[in-house]
């Protein structure tokens, strides 16, 4: 039978209806079906907090140099110091101008010395000088090239193959420049003399 306590409440003779309403309170709102909700609650922050910290990485990733300007560099040395050897178009033109104008300020009636020299020794020397600026420009950019990753990014070796093309780009701008001073001081293939 069913009475009616101080508080309003309606309880049953035998207790087992009030028992039976706390059970089904702890089955519905208990503890274990909060940790339930909370524990999807959690992996889901933690799968979160792994993507932005992969998302972090990569964009960190994305800063690091690609290495494409020094492999540039390192070509472009290469090139300029074989340029240096071969003389190249500029001082093809450069020493052809020469000529003409020892040919425009030389007279016919000027000594063979003094037209060897105006029309072959000037346009020679010239073509040393062209050969010697590109031997120079490919020493400086081989240099570059090398002392570049002590400015870099720490822990990030260079590649292999940019740092042989930039040695050869050395090598060859060494002896360009040297081929270079030689010919220009007369040491190597002088103008021969009228004499």
């Amino acid at each position: 039978m069913a009475t009616k306590t101080a508080e309003g409440a309606e309880t049953t003779g035998t207790g087992s209806g009030t028992e039976a309403l706390k059970d089904d309170d702890t089955t519905t709102a208990g503890p274990g079906a909060v940790t339930e909700t909370e524990e999807p609650e959690e992996a889901g922050r933690e799968t979160i907090g792994e993507e932005d910290g992969e998302s972090e990485a990569d964009g960190a990733g994305d800063k690091v140099p690609s290495g494409v300007g020094q492999g540039a560099g390192a070509v472009v040395s290469a090139a300029l110091g074989l340029v240096s050897l071969t003389g190249g178009w500029i001082g093809t033109v450069a020493s052809a101008r020469e000529q003409l104008i020892g040919q425009l300020r030389t007279s016919t009636s000027a000594s063979v010395g003094t037209q060897l020299k105006e029309v072959y020794g000037d346009a020679w020397h010239t073509t040393a000088l062209w050969a010697g600026l590109f031997a120079l420009a490919a020493l400086i950019t081989a240099v570059v090239v090398l002392v570049r990753p002590a400015f870099g990014t720490p822990g990030r070796p260079q590649a292999v193959w940019i740092r042989s093309v930039a040695w050869a780009g050395l090598s060859l701008g060494v002896i360009g420049l040297l081929l270079a001073v030689l010919k220009y001081s007369d040491a190597l293939l002088a103008v021969p003399s009228a004499g």
